[in-house]
């Protein structure tokens, strides 16, 4: 047991941190390509930033616990917009300026209804995690097409003052690039093997794990670049990143993990986990948009987003102590 504890705890410190190398050297790669700062910003650093996930649950779908893929995937969203948005406006209320983000809302929206079609029967088949791919290159094509036609963007401002911010040449930029990626991939297989031990010792299921420790640490890129980026007065930056972030947990993570290894569902997925993260999806839309006016995530917005997730963390304790399914 303190054998798994350890490999998680540091499992999660290197995740983050070759992450964090790995989002610099790619938009430093992709810049020095030439590409616009919108794209970098939307696919580049959206897939970075959502990079552990990705890597922690297509390990654990292939070593045969894909619930606990899932479990990444739904958490990191919940956490993302409960926990990350809702402490960074607690600190420093969040302005909503860029039509990209507007538009990207309800999409997420929509696509977090969709997977409750997928989660109905209680399993994740691999031709719906097929379809949720498919979905996935659809999105990955309209952010590359807004990329370039939105260059006017408030968002494309701001991810502009960023990658200026971090000039990179392109040989130290692949040397980092190639770094974090193999230090992630090492981070994520000691974190996934620490969690399910831990999971096992303690009687729940490697959702609940991938729900709660596994989730709140691949959050932790989202958390420090949209506290780092709402002090630079880079609203649309913290936010657009929580989406990006949502937008591919929801699609590419569970896609891959699902293409991997059929995922059966607890029934409490949906009427639990689903259910909170399509509440809280929806309430980030109503506290952004505004009609005709600039829209804000404000302390209250905050405090109200801390609240659920502590409620719903407290929740989802006192129903986890389950036997794991058998994968």
């Amino acid at each position: 047991m303190t054998l798994s504890i350890v490999a998680v705890v540091l499992g999660l410190i290197v995740l983050v941190w070759s992450a964090d190398r790995f989002v610099e050297g790619a938009a430093a790669v992709a810049k020095n390509l030439g590409m616009a700062p919108l794209v970098i910003g939307m696919v580049i650093i959206g897939f970075g930033t959502s990079a552990p996930e990705m890597v922690v649950s297509a390990l654990a779908s292939s070593q045969g616990n894909p619930a606990l893929a899932l479990g990444n995937a739904y958490g990191s969203n919940i956490t993302n917009i409960a926990l990350v948005l809702g402490l960074t406006a607690v600190l420093a209320p969040i302005a909503v300026q860029s039509g990209v983000i507007k538009r990207e809302l309800p999409v997420l929206i929509a696509i977090t209804l969709l997977t409750a079609a997928f989660l109905w029967d209680y399993q994740i088949t691999a031709i719906e995690a097929w379809v949720l791919l498919a979905i996935f290159a659809i999105y990955m094509g309209w952010s590359i097409w807004l990329g370039k036609n939105s260059s006017d963007d408030s968002l494309a401002a701001e991810f502009t003052q960023e990658v200026d911010a971090n000039p990179m040449s392109m040989k130290p930029a692949v040397i980092w690039l190639i770094i974090g990626l193999v230090l992630l991939v090492v981070s994520s297989r000691a974190l996934v093997w620490g969690a399910v031990n831990i999971a096992t010792a303690l009687g729940v299921s490697d959702l609940v794990i991938g729900l709660t420790v596994v989730a709140i640490g691949t959050s932790l890129p989202e958390l420090a670049s949209a506290i780092a980026a709402t002090r630079k007065n880079e609203h649309d930056l913290a936010l657009g990143n929580v989406i990006g972030s949502n937008m591919f947990n929801t699609l590419a993570v569970v896609g891959i993990a699902g293409a991997i290894h059929p995922i059966d569902l607890e029934p409490l997925v949906l009427s639990r986990d689903w259910v909170a993260m399509a509440g809280l999806t929806l309430l980030l839309l109503l506290f952004s948009l505004r009609v005709n006016r600039l829209g804000r995530i404000n302390r209250v917005h905050g405090v109200t987003f801390l609240v659920l997730y502590v409620a719903y963390t407290v929740y989802l304790i006192s129903t986890g102590f389950t036997p794991a399914l058998t994968s």
